[in-house]
Formats: C-alpha cells, structure tokens, sequence
C-alpha cells in the first residue's frame, strides 16, 4: 500500500499570497495556473496530504511553513522568483540548505541546464552531437566567427520557454546577425548564444530515472504551413500565441512513422545525455533529427512543465504511464534521491 506522504506544493506566483491561501480562484481559470492545478489534483486523488505555497519575491512564507508545518517532500515548481527566470536555481539552491527532500534538478543540473553553452559543452566532451555555436557576452566585440556558418539562431545565453525566440532571431547575414546579438544584449539585458541552424524534425524527448532511466516516446512540433522557406523553430510565438499557433497550423503530436534505426538512436543519445548531465529527476531535450538521421541536441530543459496537456505528461500518457502515476514516479525519485525510504518505480 502506498504511503501518504504530507507534500508541499511550491510555486511561483505573480503576486505574494499568505500563508494558507487556497488559489481557488487560479486554478479555475484554465489559462492560469493549470499546470499547479492538474499536479494538485494528481497528488490528492493518489491520497497525499497537499499544502500550497505560492512564492513571488519573499522566501519567509517557506521558512514558516516548514517549521510548523515540516512536510515528507516538497514538490518545487519553482521556475520563477521575483520575476527572475535566472533566480529558479537559487531556489533549488534554498531547498537544499533546509535539508528536505524535494523533487526535480538539483540547483547544479538546473544551472548547467539553463545555460545553453554550458550544456553544449559538456555534450560535446562527451561526443553528443550539438549545432556548432558562439557565446557573446554583454560589453565584448560582436562579429561572425569565420568557422560559423549561416543561417544561425541567436537566442538569449540563459532563458526559457523560447522567451527572445522569434523569426527574426535567424540571421543569414553578418548584419542581421550582429543586430540580433545587439538586441538581446541592449534590450533583453542578457548574454547571447548563436548556433548554426540545423534543418530537421524538432523532437521534444522527456527522460526520467535515478539508477534506472524510461526514455518516453518523443513527441513533435509540427510546423503546419507556415511559409515556405521560412526557417522552422520553436519560437516563443509558435509555443504560447494560440491564435499565431491556429493560423499557421502548428501544433505539438506525437512523433509518429519515426523509421526503427532513428528511434533507437535517439532513445540511446538521450540516455547518454541524461547521464552526461548527471540528472536523477526528469527532464526534457529538444532535439533536431535531420533528413540523413543525424540527431543534434538543440538543449536540455530541467524541471520542465507537467501540465497533463504537455509535452512530458502526453509521451508518457503513449508509453501507458497515466498522470498520476507520472505524479508518483516523480515524488518517487525525489524521495530517492534524497536518501529516504522510496522505490524507483520505473
């Protein structure tokens, strides 16, 4: 029989809420907050004891509610703090120096998730193909590097969410493309990363394991008819902006007439991916997969959404895994990884 366990569901929120507010309101508008809402559902019906926490800007509410309310896990949906998305692995960071069990990345795996250059080099050290690319930091000289070929993409070095991803993030010129790097640093305020682009299927492919690793079933972002010869990236348009998305025909569907040679190769790249990164929890790589086969790792994205109606809770739904139970694996690894009695139900 499974174990109750008393969980501590924390999150960011928009705004700073007492202690003990129930976000009713929130969770039954169904364009804000779903994704707490459909987690909070998944851990009641499994029987758990849940307590909300929303965070904004003030970590105090959280030292409180430990000390007088010390939960068995807390399940850290924290992405955001202070309207810093840079602020998510301090928090794991906070969660870690309380001594409790929590689940998803550890603020290590989050840093190096989060920023694109340093996870494209810890993949090619260990010989997982990445696009070729170039950082470019705020207050250096901005020019195309000779080795690099264009069309490129220009994105901000550490965001996500494709926040600062737009058509005009692909610069097939010198000109263009210094603009791109010019603007990211001038108006996002961030450091920039340009990768070359590569034409391809982009796959989105969810992992999850600690000793034992489940490589879902990819799924994939299907590019409608946008126009032809236009660039296909997941631009920020492309992933939020329903309207833009219902125009254009684009759409997230499972990874359907993969040839067999193809599956296996990303099934054992992103195993390797997942082990380079020394992850314990669960994540999600955006990859490329060209016409020839090739399979380039685009980036890792630690903790991602878990919506039922998302990429990772959808491949898992196609490998047989229902929602809660996909809740339960994640609380599951969480308690393992931290040294407490769990089982890794994989």
């Amino acid at each position: 029989m499974r174990k109750k366990l008393k969980v501590l569901m924390l999150f960011y929120s928009p705004y700073q809420k007492p202690r003990g507010y129930d976000y009713k309101e929130e969770f039954a508008d169904p364009d804000n907050m779903y994704t707490e809402k459909d987690v909070q559902q998944a851990l009641l019906a499994l029987g758990h004891e849940v307590a909300l926490l929303g965070i904004f800007n003030d970590i105090t509410p959280l030292f409180e509610e430990i000390r007088e309310n010390r939960p068995d896990i807390i399940f850290n949906m924290m992405e955001v703090f202070n309207d810093q998305t840079q602020m998510e692995k301090n928090m794991a960071a906070v969660l870690e120096v309380l001594g409790l069990p929590y689940t998803g990345a550890s603020s290590g795996n989050i840093f190096v998730c989060n920023n694109k250059a340093l996870s494209k080099k810890v993949f090619t050290f260990h010989h997982i193909k990445v696009s070729r690319f170039h950082t470019y930091y705020r207050g250096k000289p901005v020019a195309v590097k000779t080795k690099m070929k264009l069309p490129a993409v220009i994105k901000p070095l550490c965001e996500e969410a494709s926040r600062g991803i737009s058509q005009a993030s692909i610069a097939d010129n010198a000109q263009g493309f210094v603009e791109r790097v010019k603007f990211i640093h001038d108006n996002m305020h961030m450091d920039a990363i340009a990768e070359e682009y590569i034409e391809g299927r982009e796959l989105y492919v969810s992992v999850l394991g600690h000793k034992q690793i489940t490589v879902l079933p990819p799924r994939e972002m299907s590019f409608g008819s946008l126009p032809e010869g236009e660039p296909r990236i997941a631009t920020y348009k492309a992933k939020w902006d329903e309207t833009y998305r219902k125009r254009w025909g684009i759409k997230s569907c499972a990874a359907d007439k993969l040839p067999e040679p193809w599956q296996r190769s990303i099934d054992e790249v992103c195993r390797r991916a997942y082990r380079a990164l020394d992850l314990d929890s669960y994540v999600r790589f955006d990859i490329r997969v060209t016409g020839e086969g090739e399979i380039y790792i685009i980036e890792p994205n630690a903790n991602p959404c878990i919506a039922r109606a998302d990429e990772m809770a959808q491949a898992a739904a196609k490998a047989g895994i229902d929602y809660e139970e996909l809740i339960q694996k994640i609380l599951d690894l969480g308690l393992l990884k931290h040294g407490v009695n769990g089982k890794e139900r994989l």
